[in-house]
């Protein structure tokens, strides 16, 4: 079956394509206390069938709202495929999200039903369900038993045949992903089955399958990125799905798996880079990649050791990845890929590939994906894969498109002479000093990522007379004498320095004893560092560090 015709069917008609062609292959792996357990194409969908009956059994109506909470797991992806068959609208709900949020969600939404999977705050999200709401638990021995329980309902129900199930237009909505966000309430974006059939498409004219396909699942499936690059990806190439236990396996589970195609925000390729020189030494590495012969069996033995040994393709997005970074990993003989998009526009914009790659840049743009630069140097993108809107919403929707149609990314950038987009930062991410000048922090974090010492990095400036960088270490310059760590610094200070203006200049480098974590309130559910909660949090530290001239302060 060829692009087009598979681009004609909706993911769920993809996954009784497979059934029917390759019943008895394996389609998702579910670890299970170190056991992994498989569930084969015809299983999923027999499973995905019987649940489609059972959501309607007990009550559930056209185009109801059925949320799916929980870490990563193969009944995810199966939830998600029978509440599209029963003509209902998936939300995804993101392990460890505040309470605050997860109310807001499952009341805006109106959720009729949650999906109860496994996750590390139970409790805290139990209490955030509003009075009336159906659960289904999922069969995980740390998930309390629901009035609803995931195998009797697929026991105890009759599959839904393929002709009962009707084929919905590419206008219907088939989920609501609601945007993390780093200030307010989150926002639900809406995504049709014609925008999901449109994004396969050029994904798999862009990026087409090798071979038998391994994916490994374990960034939050509440987010588009995830949803997109592993759960619609692997329907419409037939590829097979790992997903990760619990985080304190990754290492390990990443090199049990070992992808075909891997994708990580920069914060996991720079937990690989250290795991690796914590063994290797940057110097010793250095000197065995020199010898010829010797490098290669360097680099094999590399990545067998941490799993990408059979990775094609790695791909980061969410958060620019330091360039020293990207360098270091092509050394190894691995080429990271870096991509662009939003929720609102599916994730679907640009990216790098093989032949169409170029360092610091995010990509070329995807085919048909119709971008351009405003006058202003926003990015703007117009194509059938971008939002219906924002549910509920219409005011916001309207202030999100251009007057021709086009959406708003909110993000600054160039496209140079040879089509690849280079990101300069956000359109409305700057602050005032109290100087009365603005400034645009991302470039300026950018510039000093290229220190291989500084893990993770804000700029603020918001009241002060001049601003101040606050980052973290990595795990290796956390070991190193502290004197050798700021000479380091001072020295990229100075030189990233030389090229702003005065008000822009960093005055000092603050650095924080512990990492910024989704657990800590300091990320987003995807990673993304909240500005104005590192401002709240260390206010006075910074303000009283404005005052003293010293270059670098270390947190006490």
């Amino acid at each position: 079956m060829n692009v087009a015709e598979l681009a004609k069917k909706n993911p769920l008609e993809m996954l009784f394509h497979w059934a029917k062609e390759k019943p008895n292959a394996p389609f998702l792996h579910q670890p299970i206390d170190g056991d992994w357990h498989v569930f084969t194409w015809s299983q999923v969908a027999d499973q995905v069938a019987s649940m489609a009956t059972a959501l309607r059994t007990i009550g559930l109506k056209d185009g109801d709202c059925v949320a799916i909470s929980g870490k990563n797991t193969a009944q995810w992806f199966m939830a998600d495929l029978a509440i599209s068959m029963a003509g209902l609208v998936s939300v995804g709900l993101y392990p460890k999200q505040s309470k605050e949020h997860i109310s807001f969600i499952l009341e805006h939404s109106e959720a009729k039903a949650i999906f109860l999977g496994p996750m590390p705050d139970m409790q805290d999200f139990l209490d955030s369900v509003p009075t009336g709401t159906k659960l289904i638990s999922m069969p995980y021995d740390d998930v309390p038993v629901q009035e609803y329980q995931w195998d009797t309902l697929v026991a105890e129900n009759k599959a839904m045949s393929e002709s009962d199930y009707k084929t919905p237009e590419t206008d219907t909505l088939m989920t609501l992903v609601y945007t993390s966000g780093t200030t307010g309430n989150p926002k639900g974006v809406m995504i049709t089955f014609g925008n999901m059939m449109f994004a396969a498409r050029g994904l798999m004219m862009a990026l087409p399958p090798q071979g038998e396909e391994h994916f490994f699942s374990y960034l939050p499936l509440a987010h588009a990125f995830e949803r997109g690059a592993v759960e619609l990806t692997s329907l419409y190439f037939g590829g097979q799905v790992h997903f990760l236990e619990d985080i304190t396996k990754l290492a390990e589970q990443l090199k049990q798996v070992a992808p075909t195609r891997f994708f990580g925000v920069p914060l996991v390729y720079s937990r690989i880079q250290s795991g690796i020189l914590k063994k290797m030494p940057q110097k010793k590495l250095d000197r065995l990649l020199g010898i010829p012969i010797i490098g290669n069996i360097v680099r094999k033995k590399i990545l067998a050791g941490v799993g990408l040994q059979r990775a094609r393709m790695c791909f980061a997005g969410a958060a620019p990845s330091p360039i020293p970074m990207l360098e270091w990993f092509e050394k190894l003989g691995v080429t990271i890929y870096q991509g662009y998009g939003m929720t609102e526009n599916s994730i679907y914009a640009t990216s790098g590939r093989p032949g169409q790659n170029r360092i610091g840049a995010v990509g070329k743009e995807m085919p048909d994906a119709n971008m351009k630069i405003s006058s202003d140097g926003e990015i703007l993108f117009k194509h059938p894969a971008v939002m219906k809107g924002y549910y509920k919403q219409p005011d916001k929707t309207e202030e999100t498109f251009t007057e021709d149609g086009y959406l708003r990314t909110g993000d600054r950038g160039y496209v140079d002479p040879d089509g690849y987009l280079f990101i300069t930062g956000r359109v409305k991410d700057i602050f005032k000093t109290l100087k009365g000048k603005y400034v645009a922090p991302a470039p300026i974090e950018g510039a000093l990522s290229k220190n291989e010492d500084i893990d993770q990095l804000c700029f603020i400036g918001t009241g002060l007379k001049q601003p101040i960088m606050v980052a973290t270490l990595t795990p290796e310059a956390r070991r190193k004498p502290k004197a050798d760590v700021e000479k380091g610094i001072v020295a990229d200070m100075e030189e990233v320095n030389q090229k702003l203006e005065p008000h822009e200049q960093i005055a000092k480098v603050v650095i924080l004893k512990d990492d910024w974590t989704i657990d800590n309130g300091m990320m987003t559910p995807t990673m993304k560092v909240k500005r104005n909660e590192i401002e709240k949090r260390f206010l006075p530290l910074i303000e009283k560090e404005s005052l003293i001239r010293n270059k670098i302060a270390w947190e006490a």
